[in-house]
């Protein structure tokens, strides 16, 4: 009996034993073979070490490959506390080199954690300073490559590009919307150490990073470059307080540049009050539009079949009487007997009042919708308005008859320069975008391309080709003329709207616009310009943006290579207007028949003899009357 209890009691301990054993096996297996990886990661941490080498932000360019955002190289302080033996002495000379505390410093050199990023001081070092660090050769302090944002052309289109903050994130514009295209992934050098910290020999890995994205703009960098030459030209002169242009592609909805004043620098934006850097103002600012709204009127008329702008004549006494309200013209006393066509073309507000009250405002409004206005264009852009339109249920008379002409409403810049390009181009409103293509980083293929966006159909193609007629009678004929380019056909219309404050219109303080395209009979770029309180002018659309605008669409001409139209306008001059003239042909003529010839110019004669055998301007080339013609004699 004791012996069979013993063997029982031997096969209980075996059958523990073994049942152990099998624990053991399998603890060991899920150990090898399952949790292998969590567990190898986990011993790797404790003596694997990395340096982080910041990878570049994706570049930003124009439509033909102009660098706007750029990377400079630059480097930054990482210390690895646990191989710095002498903490005291490291930071007193990283503290004397970058010039901070001492305290501060040391905190960093003795701080408890396998790598210290000296943070803000030693980020984006200068060369100078990396090199006083490099010099130093102390074990566990690092220089590391980062990449700071750049911007070669300092403010050029600095709210539409955003900036980036010092860990290269960005925080506004372009910047920020594609942030996530733009950002790369981080690469490092990879070492072994030991429980001390001390790096391994010949342990070292390098792990290239991942650059981002680039981005490709529908701006061309040259209009750009003309369009913020000209709105610096303009605070200069007016001292405004707040000026913008924008410049499209009619057709497409591409925004070939855009800018605005206050402007700010991009790599210094800390210096810059929230508002400047902020507001993007073909975007976000909203005004009352003026005359240029006329345009939407205009066509909105012709399209209802409301007005025969040639056969149908309005008498304008100067001013026009809406119930209790007396609507003014801007010429005292009035322009008398008018087609409709001189209505446009002199921008006559009782004339526009009629073009409203003969639609009605259901149909006035159904087109002003229509056009995009009272709504966002969905702009790929940051801090898009939505302009204000009156609710259809409060307009009376007087609202309609002020909308008409520009006066009730607010808009932005963006929904009027995309509202025009709709009503010249064939009656199509497109989405405004200012994206082209996204890149990849090392041979810029594209991967992803943005395509033109028609929203709706607006109006039909004859009222479209009535519409430019009409614009380009304003600048041939009308309030336009200082926007007149000799040998080209220009279509616009000038603007003029008082800014209202705390419910009241300001006196003598005013927006002043206008919106340009050319040619005018197949519009390939349009342009929109805004200056508020012109200062030392009368203050004008016609006077003060008008040769803005013509200005910039003279440098689109070549830059675009806009070719002369056959049967370009003549100019109906005034007085006040400088007059072109055609250079005749005088060469092979003698000095006397020569000068009589030329006596709408200056001349000037070089050489000796009797005969001209050479001038300067050619023959045929048009100038203005009174400008100097050089004529060599033989």
């Amino acid at each position: 009996m004791f012996f069979k209890k013993t063997h029982i009691r031997i096969r209980i301990v075996l059958c523990i034993l073994l049942f152990c054993f099998l624990l053991i096996i399998g603890k060991v297996f899920y150990t090898q073979v399952i949790d292998y990886d969590k567990l190898n990661k986990l011993a790797a941490s404790l003596w694997n070490r990395n340096l982080p080498i910041e990878a570049d932000r994706g570049k930003i360019t124009d439509s033909n490959g102009v660098v706007l955002a750029d990377n400079k190289t630059t480097t930054s302080l990482v210390l690895i506390p646990n191989q710095i033996k002498d903490k005291e002495t490291t930071a007193k000379k990283l503290a004397e080199i970058l010039n901070v505390s001492y305290d501060d410093m040391y905190a960093h050199v003795s701080k408890k954690t396998s790598m210290e990023r000296v943070h803000p001081e030693g980020r984006r070092l200068d060369y100078e300073t990396a090199d006083k660090i490099s010099e130093l050769k102390i074990d566990g302090v690092y220089l590391v490559k980062e990449s700071k944002r750049y911007y070669p052309y300092n403010t050029l289109l600095s709210h539409t590009l955003g900036f980036v903050g010092i860990d290269n994130q960005g925080l506004s514009g372009l910047e920020l919307i594609y942030d996530d295209y733009l950002t790369g992934e981080y690469g490092a050098i990879k070492y072994a150490s030991d429980a001390k910290g001390n790096k391994l020999e010949l342990t070292e890995s390098y792990e290239e990073p991942q650059n981002g994205m680039n981005i490709t703009l529908t701006v061309n960098y040259e209009i750009q470059a003309a369009l913020e030459r000209e709105l610096n030209n303009a605070v200069n002169k007016y001292r405004p307080e707040q000026a913008l242009g924008m410049v499209m592609n009619p057709k497409t909805g591409e925004i070939l540049a855009m800018s605005a004043r206050p402007n700010f620098e991009p790599s210094n934006y800390q210096n810059y009050t929230i508002e400047e850097i902020n507001r993007n103002l073909p975007i976000w600012a909203t005004y009352e539009p003026g005359s240029t709204f006329k345009i939407i009127t205009l066509a909105a008329s012709l399209e209802e079949n409301v007005v025969d702008l040639e056969k149908d004549t309005y008498y304008d006494t100067g001013s026009i009487q809406v119930e209790n309200a007396r609507i003014k013209c801007w010429k005292h006393g009035g322009h008398g007997s008018q087609t409709f066509l001189q209505v446009v073309e002199n921008s006559c507000n009782p004339g526009f009042v009629v073009l409203g009250q003969r639609l009605g405002k259901d149909k006035l409004f159904s087109y002003i919708n229509s056009f995009g206005f009272g709504q966002k264009t969905e702009v790929d852009l940051n801090g898009e308005s939505n302009g204000i339109l009156f609710s259809l249920d409060r307009v009376g008379p007087v609202e309609l008859a002020t909308t008409a002409f520009g006066q009730g409403v607010s808009v932005t810049p963006i929904q009027q320069i995309t509202a025009v390009s709709a009503a010249i181009n064939g009656g199509y409103l497109y989405k405004p975008y200012i994206v082209k293509s996204i890149n990849e980083p090392e041979t810029n293929a594209v991967i992803q391309k943005f395509e033109p966006t028609i929203v709706r159909k607006v109006i039909t193609d004859k009222t479209s080709e009535e519409v430019r007629m009409a614009l380009e009678s304003v600048v041939t004929n009308g309030t336009g003329r200082n926007a007149f380019i000799d040998g080209y056909r220009v279509g616009g219309k000038t603007g003029t709207a008082q800014k209202v404050q705390n419910g009241a219109y300001m006196v003598g303080n005013y927006i002043v616009s206008f919106m340009g395209f050319l040619p005018a009979n197949d519009p390939e770029v349009v342009v929109y310009i805004a200056i508020d309180n012109a200062k030392g002018i009368s203050q004008f659309g016609g006077t003060v943006a008008a040769p803005i605008a013509r200005s910039i669409l003279q440098d689109c001409i070549s830059i675009l290579g806009i070719e002369k139209p056959e049967g370009a306008s003549e100019k109906n001059y005034n007085y006040l207007d400088r007059k072109y003239a055609t250079v005749p042909d005088v060469t092979g003529k003698g000095r006397t028949d020569a000068g009589k010839e030329l006596t709408k110019f200056k001349v000037e004669y070089s050489g000796t003899g009797d005969n001209v055998i050479y001038q300067s301007p050619s023959a045929g080339e048009r100038i203005y009357e009174g400008e100097t013609i050089r004529l060599l004699l033989g």
